[in-house]
């Protein structure tokens, strides 16, 4: 498949997939304003129906009854409950045929009893009708609907607003001149100019120029981030007052975008315990509700009682029961805080796990990059040896760092651009996790690493009077000790502050680095953390997590997902930093876009923030219905509620688990 046709089924498959989003909302959007139809029309037909009842007009000392009037309620009733009731009617084959009896059915059962017996009266059946109950209580319903699929559509349309980050049309540069083309029709590769003001149509890396990127609405940082040559850019982004060209690595399906809006309706898709528990409760209440409703019916009718009185007592007693509350108590907490989270850099990709945030008892940090800046600036080169200075020290030591991607490597890589030096080539590079890199420069054999590469090559460590928190590398060449390089890593500005939340929520801080003892314990003493673990291998990392686990402590850890994806899939949190756009790699349950420690604190909280909105709506629709159900029996003295009154206050629980849902923005703000 050449790449031309690859790109091409790209695109195709990109546009499907954002056809199905589309059509999901527009689907949803229909049925929105279906509900809002049938509940006008119901409730235009439902006036006449209350004038023409009888009990009504009892109520209003007033006779309005005419030859006939019992066939025009009826007439109107049976549009009211076939047009109205639609919905519901529908809703009950589903159930039935999925065999998961809920919410559908016990309206359905309801309305259609009220329905079938008040027609029969009408025909000759001894009793009265309660048509008008009928009427009110599919009104209610319809409009109780409404409002909740209003509601749950808010929380989807946060998807919507990330999709519609990405413009049509890019400038793409072609030759010597510029064409307006369909973001579509981009390709990696490609070379085009973004002007100033304008979204960046996708994923890339500057080739030219420079500007300040404004990129809040995908990680949350409010402050536009300064772009040159060879630094990345992701799709959705606002250019400031720079014109850049850039070369277009991700589109479509593959950037970064894409990627979080999968990640994040994956997330909605996903059933965390909490919600299996809430599912399983609705089951269980409209089983309850069933046997509730047909026994409150049975015991009446043996009471004595006239079959119509047995009978409105049932169907209030189901419409009462419904589970509604109950399916809506966690699916909505659960989108709002997932498209919520998204928007700020937070990508929740296990849900339990981040509903679990609030179990927390300790938080391991990764020490660079993390809770330090991970620069890593050249502070102090020492030599050892007469034949060698500071500068061929530098040169050798950058050399032999060169292959490497590690944050010394980068900063011996600044050092020697700041001082305008060659580097020589290396060969035989070698790179040994945790203890540091070998290779051959100028035929010489040179080793640049920490305290266990002495170890190792048993070369014993030499004095240093200066020795300050430093992180330190050593050269050895053709095994013999020549000099030392000492590098300090800026501590983040954010990083106390945000250890300090955690211990004010009762979370134990622990470090966990590479790092010597003596930097390990200064940053920890820094920052006022409870613990750390120093010149910890990558590979050793994991059974630390997992001691921690034994002695009864849940632990979240926090990394770079790279280098820790073992340790941050053992962790019962595990939380991966600063993977930029890199997204769907992560072993991580929860990803953030940027490395503020800032971050993971908001992160905890807000998972707090989330468990506590789910608990109390479970705990107001479960308690709702616990005292609402013996009111509707009749069984209380003095206390009797109409069909109708128990449908609006059904709907009225179901609208305060709705607006206790939107209550969460508050929490992320």
């Amino acid at each position: 498949m050449d790449h031309q046709h690859q790109h091409d089924y790209h695109s195709t498959d990109q546009v499907t997939q954002h056809d199905k989003k589309h059509d999901h909302h527009d689907h949803h959007r229909m049925m929105i304003n279906d509900f809002r139809r049938r509940f006008w029309v119901s409730l235009a037909l439902t006036l006449p129906v209350l004038l023409l009842a009888p009990m009504i007009q009892e109520w209003l000392h007033l006779d309005w009854s005419f030859t006939g009037d019992r066939w025009v309620l009826f007439g109107l009733s049976s549009i009211i409950y076939f047009y109205g009731g639609w919905p519901f009617l529908k809703g009950l084959a589903e159930e039935l045929d999925k065999r998961t009896p809920g919410m559908m059915t016990l309206i359905a059962v309801a309305i259609s009893a009220a329905y079938l017996y008040s027609s029969a009266v009408v025909f000759g059946l001894e009793g009265k009708t309660f048509f008008w109950e009928l009427a009110t209580l599919i009104d209610v319903m319809l409009v109780g609907h409404w409002i909740e699929m209003r509601s749950v559509l808010g929380a989807s349309k946060a998807l919507e607003a990330l999709a519609a980050l990405m413009p049509d049309e890019a400038n793409l540069v072609h030759d010597d001149h510029v064409m307006k083309v369909k973001v579509s029709e981009l390709k990696p590769g490609d070379i085009i100019l973004i002007k100033p003001g304008e979204k960046v149509p996708a994923d890339g890396v500057i080739v030219e120029g420079e500007s300040e990127i404004n990129e809040s609405m995908l990680t949350g940082e409010s402050k536009p981030v300064s772009k040159t040559v060879d630094n990345t850019v992701i799709g959705g982004a606002i250019n400031g007052s720079g014109s850049i060209k850039m070369e277009v690595k991700g589109t479509g399906e593959e950037s970064y975008l894409s990627k979080v809006i999968n990640m994040v309706q994956e997330a909605q898709g996903q059933k965390s315990k909490t919600q299996r528990l809430a599912d399983k409760a609705a089951f269980w209440l409209t089983i309850i509700a069933l046997v509730a409703g047909f026994g409150t019916f049975t015991v009446w009718l043996m009471l004595g009682r006239e079959l119509s009185f047995a009978l409105e007592r049932m169907v209030t007693v189901m419409v009462i029961c419904c589970p509604h509350a109950l399916g809506l108590a966690i699916p909505l907490v659960a989108a709002i805080s997932t498209s919520m989270s998204a928007k700020n850099g937070l990508l929740v990709r296990n849900r339990t796990a981040f509903e679990n945030a609030r179990k927390i008892t300790t938080i391991v940090f990764d020490k660079t990059g993390t809770l330090t800046k991970g620069s890593h600036e050249v502070m102090r080169i020492v030599s050892l040896s007469n034949q060698w200075n500071e500068e061929e020290l530098l040169r050798y030591s950058a050399s032999v760092e060169s292959p490497s991607e590690h944050h010394i490597s980068k900063g011996l890589a600044r050092k020697i651009k700041a001082k305008k030096l060659e580097l020589y080539t290396v060969q035989n590079f070698k790179y040994q996790s945790g203890v540091g890199v070998s290779g051959t420069v100028n035929g010489n054999q040179v080793s640049a690493g920490g305290y266990l590469l002495l170890e190792q090559l048993e070369i014993s460590v030499p004095e240093d009077k200066d020795e300050g928190i430093e992180t330190k590398i050593f050269i050895v060449v053709d095994k013999e000790l020549i000099g030392f390089i000492t590098f300090a890593d800026e501590i983040r500005e954010s990083s106390a502050p945000a250890i300090k939340t955690l211990q004010e929520n009762g979370i134990k801080v622990s470090l966990l680095t590479g790092d010597n003892e003596k930097v390990a314990a200064a940053v920890a003493r820094e920052l006022g953390m409870d613990d750390y673990m120093a010149e910890v291998l990558p590979e050793q990392k994991q059974a630390k997590i997992k001691a921690l686990q034994q002695d009864g402590e849940f632990v979240a850890m926090t990394g770079d997902g790279v280098n820790d994806a073992p340790a941050l899939a053992q962790a019962d949190v595990g939380i991966a930093i600063g993977s930029g756009t890199d997204v769907a790699a992560e072993t991580a349950d929860i990803v953030l876009v940027d490395s503020d420690p800032k971050d993971i604190a908001n992160l905890i909280l807000f998972g707090k923030a989330t468990y506590r909105k789910m608990i109390q709506n479970l705990g107001w629709a479960t308690g709702y219905n616990l005292i609402a159900l013996p009111l509707a029996t009749g069984f209380v003295p003095g206390l009797m509620i109409s069909p109708a009154f128990g449908a609006a206050l059904m709907s009225i629980s179901t609208v305060v688990c709705a607006v206790n849902a939107q209550l969460l923005k508050k929490d992320l703000q």
